[in-house]
């Protein structure tokens, strides 16, 4: 299972759509074309993988505003190099101080519906200028210019957005200011017509005026300024007054008294590689749990996409997502036995449930984490059953990896919608809807609470392999997130895929869990699994007990997995962006 060589790192096998793009000096790797170029065009300014990762990341929020918004979610995680130094920044809002669950189970009947009311606190300007203000050099101004232009004076529409809004017209109907904005028309934008977003670009063309005044006391003193006028400025002013007039909970206050957090990474090993995710505040373990459960069984011995390796990667998953189910939520307010879920003794346990004639019907159990107490036993809605109504794949989402010439590396998810979130006016902005990944059923970790952070799906992750080999990846996808990540770090570690292959080859998802999104329902059994895979393959799931159904051959719902590879033996960077979605990789 060691790599070794250059197999996987741009000399190896080749595959997909793509051809594997190679550098020397820097690469990006983005969920859209322009932002990956706005980013590439920082590193070739002078920027550092920070300073161009940020400019990607708020470029995102313009060019794929339907599903990444300025004022959403950006967990980031950073590596510098000379410090061999891995950070996370959570990039995650917190529920107002006026937050009640009450309210949602008697308007409600408890479910967190779409608009205002399930804002949580936007937490991506303050993420991105926090990572920017600690490890970049740059102003915000400088790595905000791209974003700025593409939202005055716009840009062509592009076939994914086109099609998102399309299919979800009514959706953004309901709302005055959001159908001004994304239904400019009356009808969805055309492919190659030129979209433009004034107002989203007036508000940050307003951080960069106000961070200029402030810029007299050095670059951090300016960061502080573009920060203020967003979290104490105008921007939370109107962000606030229109919550005070639609009667929802955030306040003035709320905004003013936020900050990211700056975290260490969870860190696990698998065979020769190490691994960082988030913490348990998303669902970042999800990943480590997996690879801690298929450390010390021949993957390689079952073949790649076999049946037998399909089935027991996805019971492994599902081990690992009953876990997250029952115990994983926001440290601050929950007890997460981390360090027991990732133990030794405990993935040697839960391994001997992988049982590989036979699939578990539904969710498994979750283990027993707790030396002096029984997992907590959870509520699951029912939703449809086996053979009855597809998975719902979260749409939202982006991701941004870059390495630059140093060896650092940036790896970040943004994400929030704009069609299940009411558009403060005048601001251009759909503040955070994160809301939704919420419980409102008692004792649930991830139920709500006010300043609580919800159990966010987005997570960024970064594998080390030895001291010579650092790879930022990471997806769009929702639930299927951690499950693409973890088929194309095993397309790499073990099958010795080159990097564009791996991101390219067929994938599947176990949907046997509660989806993270309300209303939390639960598909028992139900394995997608893309129609490039051959249908004796599936013929096999499901004689093995899975509810195994097709995707299409190349589908957005399979995730969108963008990752960049340097070899610090070589010098050689590997850039590889899923054809699945818009994702393109730039570096030279």
């Amino acid at each position: 299972m060691s790599v070794t060589g250059n197999e996987a790192f741009g000399l190896g096998r080749t595959g997909g759509h793509r051809h594997l793009l190679l550098g020397s000096r820097h690469m990006v790797s983005a969920g859209h074309f322009a932002a990956a170029h706005a980013a590439f065009l920082v590193l070739e300014a002078g920027g550092n993988a920070v300073d161009a990762g940020v400019a990607g990341g708020i470029a995102l929020g313009v060019l794929q505003s339907d599903l990444v918004n300025v004022a959403g979610v950006a967990p980031i995680m950073v590596y510098r190099a000379e410090r061999r130094e891995l950070i996370t920044i959570d990039g995650l809002g917190v529920w107002p101080r006026a937050a009640n669950p009450d309210y949602f189970r008697t308007a409600h009947r408890g479910e967190i519906p779409e608009g205002l009311m399930r804002t949580v606190v936007p937490a991506a300007p303050a993420s991105w200028l926090k990572a920017l203000s600690r490890y970049g050099t740059m102003s915000f101004g400088e790595v905000a210019s791209a974003a700025i232009s593409f939202a005055r004076e716009g840009f062509p529409m592009h076939p994914p957005m086109s099609d998102y809004i399309a299919r979800n017209s009514e959706r953004y109907r309901r709302w005055p200011q959001n159908a001004a904005i994304y239904l400019p028309k009356g009808r969805a934008p055309r492919v190659g017509e030129i979209f433009v977003q004034r107002d989203l670009a007036a508000t940050l063309q307003y951080m960069a005026d106000e961070e200029k005044p402030s810029a007299k006391g050095g670059r951090e003193a300016g960061i502080r300024g573009a920060r203020d006028a967003f979290y104490k400025g105008d921007i939370a002013r109107q962000i606030a007054a229109f919550h005070a007039a639609n009667g929802g909970w955030m306040t003035e206050a709320d905004l003013a008294g936020y900050d990211v957090r700056i975290e260490p990474a969870v860190k696990v090993r698998f065979d020769d590689i190490e691994v960082h995710t988030c913490g348990p505040w998303c669902q970042g373990p999800v990943l480590a749990q997996a690879l801690r459960l298929l450390d010390g069984i021949d993957l390689r011995a079952l073949n790649h996409n076999s049946p037998a390796y399909i089935h027991t990667v996805t019971e492994a998953l599902k081990l690992a997502f009953a876990d997250r189910e029952a115990y994983y939520g926001d440290p601050q307010f929950v007890d997460v036995p981390l360090e027991a879920l990732l133990s030794d003794r405990y993935s040697a346990e839960r391994r001997k449930l992988i049982d590989p004639e036979r699939a578990t019907p539904g969710m498994p159990a979750a283990g027993r984490a707790w030396a002096d107490r029984a997992p907590p036993e959870l509520v699951l809605a029912t939703g449809a059953g086996v053979g009855g109504a597809g998975p719902r794949t979260a749409h939202d989402t982006s991701y941004i990896a870059v390495v630059d010439r140093h060896g650092n590396a940036f790896s970040a998810t943004p994400s929030d919608s704009s069609s299940d979130m009411e558009i403060v006016p005048g601001t251009g902005l759909a503040p955070s809807s994160r809301g939704c990944q919420s419980y409102t059923i008692d004792g649930h970790p991830s139920a709500l609470a006010p300043g609580k952070r919800p159990r966010l799906t987005p997570n960024p992750a970064m594998a080390f392999f030895g001291d010579r080999v650092v790879m930022p990846f990471g997806t769009p996808g929702g639930d299927v997130q951690s499950q693409a990540m973890l088929q194309v770090l095993l397309n790499v570690a073990v099958f010795d895929m080159d990097l564009q292959a791996a991101v390219s080859a067929p994938r599947f998802a176990t949907y046997s869990f509660p989806n993270s999104f309300e209303p939390h329902d639960y598909l028992p059994g139900r394995l997608m699994v893309e129609s490039r895979m051959p249908k004796k393959t599936m013929d096999v799931l499901a004689t093995l007990g899975h509810d195994a159904q097709a995707w299409p051959e190349w589908s957005w719902h399979a995730g969108s997995v963008c990752a960049v590879v340097l070899d610090k033996t070589t010098g050689v960077l590997a850039g590889g962006a899923d054809p699945r979605r818009s994702s393109y990789a730039v570096g030279w």
